[in-house]
């Protein structure tokens, strides 16, 4: 007994098994190799790329003077052109009588009448009995609050201006002092697990409260057998019964008809806007006139509030913090360097411009007007070149159109082989099971097996009509 997949039934290439990408049961880590390619395309060794016929680059030379022919000027032949043959339509003429309206559509179908569904949906039930529930949760059993003492609030202090005289140091220089370092008191609790001395019950609100309730059967619903109606189909639709065939006029153009517009008279020169035009009075906009500057009598004071009320104190300049230097030299500061001992500038010139001698002296005399082309162009006739087009004339040829072609002569029919992945269950075999990956595995029949499979459907052609 073999046992084989779609994908090695077929034998036209096009039916295979769908490959899944996720595998529910099987967890193995084997890939699957039941392709067309890997079957019919066996793998090769080392092969070289051919060898191209692409011409070298390299110099040519010692070439002979083209002569203008190519082969299509030496090998073509004109031929007489016939003009294209124009396949004229045949006048439509509409056919006599009445239009048969009727489709299988009409004929086979029955109507049925059709209840609405009914909800599927289970009765709504109450589960449990009304009772006080207890609702203490074990947060507020368990839970005791610590006594912790509260802190005392800083007492504020009022800010009183100090009576001397502004000086040179600064609040933060008369008051701070170096203090020690002293470590503060962590209030935080004791990370220590807080057991209790009641021993544990086992026993919850659900278990003290709960009572089980039996279950009723489940309702199933009985399927309601199939009653074809008696009523024949009447086939009568709206559009069979309203319609009403009939040949109508060709519609009208309400395009209106191309007719000059206007008159032959000369133009007189006016119009409606000069005939019934009449002026009206306008006056000017009134326009606000700005007094004339005056200069006011008397100097300018120039005093502010700032220059008056100010009074200036004497201030000495804050002095530096920072350390006096422990080395003091009262000695003269010496300017000389290495650099300037050693370094010693030298006179530098700039360098004058190179300026190139005139190689080509401008001619004083007059200009004769002769150029260098005029003066050795020679004048060559012109030949035209031939064309080779072929005249446009219509090809005739006198022999006779043969009809017969090497497919009308030599074709022999065959028989048409369908492949047998197309059948739902191949012939020959029986379906087994289905992989995790979705191949369907089918084995053959065995004669003990070939009595009991249903025949397919679908019917093989013995014969296939040929059109000659």
């Amino acid at each position: 007994m073999t046992r084989k997949c779609i994908c090695e039934i077929c034998n036209c290439g096009r039916h295979h098994c769908p490959h899944l990408p996720s595998r529910l049961f099987d967890k193995t880590l084997e890939p699957c190799l039941l392709t067309e390619y890997h079957e019919k395309y066996p793998p090769h060794g080392d092969i070289k790329p051919p060898n191209s016929y692409r011409p070298k680059l390299e110099y040519l030379n010692n070439r002979v003077k083209m002569d203008g022919n190519s082969t299509f000027k030496t090998d073509y032949i004109p031929h007489d052109v016939t003009g294209r043959y124009v396949h004229t339509q045949p006048e439509y003429r509409p056919k006599s009588g009445e239009v048969d309206h009727h489709t299988t559509y009409k004929t086979d179908y029955n109507p049925h009448k059709i209840k609405p569904t009914e909800s599927m949906r289970p009765p709504e039930r109450k589960h449990g009995k009304g009772g006080k529930l207890d609702t203490v949760p074990t947060y507020k059993d368990d839970y005791r609050m610590w006594d912790i003492p509260k802190r005392k609030p800083k007492p504020s202090q009022a800010y009183c201006p100090p009576a001397a005289r502004f000086g040179n140091p600064s609040t933060f220089q008369d008051d701070y002092g170096p203090k020690k370092y002293s470590l503060r008191e962590s209030f935080k609790p004791h990370d220590l697990p807080k057991t209790s001395d009641v021993p544990f019950d086992n026993l919850t609100n659900h278990k003290i409260s709960y009572v089980a309730h039996p279950l009723g059967e489940r309702f199933v619903r009985q399927r309601e057998e199939y009653k074809p109606s008696d009523t024949p189909f009447e086939a009568l639709t709206t559009h069979r019964r309203d319609y009403k065939g009939m040949h109508g006029d060709m519609t009208k153009s309400f395009k209106p008809e191309q007719s000059k517009i206007g008159s032959d008279a000369p133009f007189d020169g006016n119009s409606e806007f000069r005939d019934r035009y009449q002026a009206w009075p306008v006056s000017l906009p009134y326009m606000h006139k700005h007094p004339d500057y005056v200069q006011p009598d008397g100097p300018m004071d120039l005093n502010t509030t700032s220059h008056l009320d100010y009074i200036g104190h004497n201030v000495k300049p804050p002095a530096p913090f920072k350390p006096a230097s422990a080395r003091k030299v009262h000695a003269p500061f010496q300017g000389s360097t290495t650099m300037k001992d050693d370094f010693k500038t030298w006179d530098v010139k700039k360098p004058e411009a190179i300026k190139r001698g005139e190689e080509l002296k401008v001619s004083c005399a007059k200009f004769d007007g002769l150029t260098t082309f005029k003066a050795n162009y020679v004048p060559h006739p012109i030949h035209p070149l031939q064309s080779f087009k072929p005249p446009n004339v219509p090809l005739h040829s006198k022999t006779p159109f043969d009809a017969g072609t090497l497919y009308r002569t030599e074709y022999t029919p065959k028989r048409l082989e369908i492949c047998p992945a197309s059948y739902p269950t191949p012939p020959g075999f029986v379906y087994e099971d289905t992989d995790s990956r979705g191949h369907k595995f089918f084995h053959k029949i065995t004669p003990s097996e070939e009595k009991l499979v249903m025949p397919n459907e679908m019917p093989i052609p013995k014969q296939v009509a040929v059109m000659s």
